[in-house]
């Protein structure tokens, strides 16, 4: 009975556990608790106080000096003043780079395209400024039999359009360059300027029987990370589904999108656009 109950109890005692996976687990909870303090900077802050993170951390004083401490030797974080502050250093700079340099807009945009093709049902796509012209870099037609597309790789004038004018409206223009942007082609200057500034006004574009007979389109901006505006996001359907009413619904909606598509691009939830473009 005795060699019995010392073999029961050596099958159930847990075994010690395993000093490397420990310090793993530790070296875990630190990278999560480093990043805790990178993300407590806003795009509002120049620099923060140790005071200030704690508010903004769950971490104790000591715990999070030497992280701070840590994340400074590598270039996360800088640090000046008596009482010291903290601000984002060099190396958050290099990956904001990196990240920005590889983007992929279509990729990153294609989840919201599909979100707005779902619930208008009408085709949308997205294009980006390319000098004076915009350029469709994806497209998803209306599963509806009578409908309008262009196809990526479409390009066209940005004074031409909703979706050219819903980037135009927001771009910083230099004197005449609207104009320059307008030469070789029959366009009213003054209408396209007065559109632009509704654009701003209301944040989205509507165009009919513009470039397609019978064709309703309206559109909305998107921004990059600097504020400025990378392109537009557009819908674009038939006049005898599309109604005036339901038109500007739509707008309503892609100047929603839109935003997210920003905030998805790095672009500050609080950075309103610019409404100072000139021509």
């Amino acid at each position: 009975m005795a060699a019995a109950s010392k073999q029961t109890e050596a099958t159930t005692t847990p075994a010690p556990l395993d000093s490397a996976a420990d310090k793993g687990g530790d070296g875990v909870r630190a990278v999560d608790r480093a990043l805790d303090i990178l993300l407590a900077f806003s795009p509002a802050d120049d620099d923060l106080a140790v005071a200030d993170l704690l508010k903004r951390v769950d971490l104790s004083r000591p715990t999070l000096y030497r992280l701070l401490h840590t994340l400074e030797n590598k270039g996360f974080v800088t640090s000046s003043g008596e009482p010291q502050r903290f601000r984002l250093g060099p190396a958050v700079a290099r990956l904001a780079h990196v990240w920005t340099s590889s983007l992929d807009v279509a990729s990153i945009a294609r989840p919201i395209m599909l979100e707005t093709w779902t619930h208008t049902a009408e085709t949308v796509a997205l294009f980006v400024p390319r000098a004076e012209l915009r350029l469709c870099v994806a497209e998803i037609p209306s599963p509806q039999p009578l409908s309008f597309r262009r196809g990526v790789g479409y390009s066209e004038r940005l004074v031409r359009g909703a979706s050219g004018r819903a980037i135009l409206a927001f771009a910083p223009l230099a004197p005449g360059q609207l104009e320059v942007y307008a030469a070789g082609i029959a366009t009213d200057i003054e209408w396209v300027r007065s559109e632009m500034a509704v654009t701003r006004e209301r944040g989205y574009a509507m165009g009919h029987n513009e470039l397609i007979q019978g064709a309703y389109a309206v559109a909305a901006p998107f921004f990059g990370r600097d504020g400025q505006v990378a392109g537009s996001l557009g819908v674009f359907g038939p006049d005898v589904r599309l109604t005036q009413a339901r038109v500007h619904e739509f707008g309503q909606y892609l100047r929603t999108m839109g935003a997210r598509l920003s905030e998805t691009l790095g672009r500050a939830a609080e950075q309103a656009p610019s409404r100072s473009a000139t021509a």
